[in-house]
């Protein structure tokens, strides 16, 4: 298989509890298309990647402003994009949450980029 077809391998492991209400409120703002990719052993900088997709860019405003508001959610260490709504950044230092606009998803491919991250099982 070349590089350029690669799938995140699945990982049977659980979704860790940290991410249980980010994935939640996504859930609650009809999030398109959420993926976890773990990147444990892959990356220093975090340990998942939370990536899901809004129909526009005022969801993806709203799904960003509704985890910001998440009770019992330590708030993010630093957020990008929140003012454009095509791509916002939330990082959460153990994972980083991405929310795209459909054409900016498309057109980065970070799950094509990390191509060697496990999807965690139950994410969707």
């Amino acid at each position: 298989m070349s590089s350029g077809s690669r799938r995140p391998r699945e990982r049977p492991a659980a979704v860790p509890e940290s991410l249980r209400p980010v994935l939640s409120g996504l859930s609650d703002r009809k999030a398109v298309d959420v993926v976890v990719l773990d990147l444990r052993g892959l990356s220093e900088a975090t340990d998942y990647f939370v990536i899901a997709s809004g129909t526009s860019d005022a969801h993806v405003r709203g799904m960003a402003d509704h985890l910001l508001a998440l009770p019992g959610v330590a708030g993010p260490h630093h957020v990008e994009g929140l003012t454009q709504g095509r791509w916002v950044l939330l990082d959460y230092v153990d994972f980083v949450v991405h929310l795209f606009h459909p054409e900016l998803r498309g057109f980065y491919q970070l799950e094509r980029l990390w191509g060697e991250a496990p999807v965690v099982a139950g994410a969707d």
